[in-house]
């Protein structure tokens, strides 16, 4: 049996690099997309858990008399039926850290902040007994 005219199956040194070149290319173009798609998502959802939360504080010191607001989250998640879901009523949601202040009978402060700045999450949130959402653009920093 003569071997010289043979060539065994499989692929060169060269041809592997160019497609490990190719899928490093790919990789380096799609992470970054994926990475602010899913910091989109996380701030969207603190969002919807803000106003959730507000529609919820307004609901409870609808039905208390005299009229208050709720002293805490777990509150809201622990009334029969909740206002929340348990998940929001333990003070962190997909990404956020919610946290909750009664101030008095007639106020309260809610803050949704990232749990990883610029990884969860970029910018903070807040909302209060007036219902508007304010944003602040530099993760980290207060929310007046």
């Amino acid at each position: 049996m003569d071997n010289r005219g043979s060539r065994k199956a499989g692929f060169t040194l060269v041809e592997i690099m160019i497609v490990v070149s190719i899928i490093t290319i790919l990789a380096v173009i799609a992470i970054p997309g994926f990475i602010r798609a899913r910091v989109n998502a996380n701030e969207t959802s603190a969002i919807s858990s803000i106003r959730t939360i507000s529609t919820a504080c307004e609901s409870y010191r609808a039905m208390q008399s005299p009229s208050t607001y709720p002293p805490n989250l777990a509150v809201l998640s622990g009334d029969n039926p909740p206002y929340i879901d348990s998940t929001l009523g333990g003070g962190t949601k997909q990404g956020y850290t919610f946290l909750y202040s009664l101030v008095n009978a007639s106020q309260y402060t809610c803050t949704a902040s990232p749990v990883t700045p610029n990884i969860s999450g970029v910018r903070v949130f807040f909302v209060d007994e007036s219902g508007v959402i304010r944003v602040d653009d530099v993760a980290g920093a207060p929310v007046e």
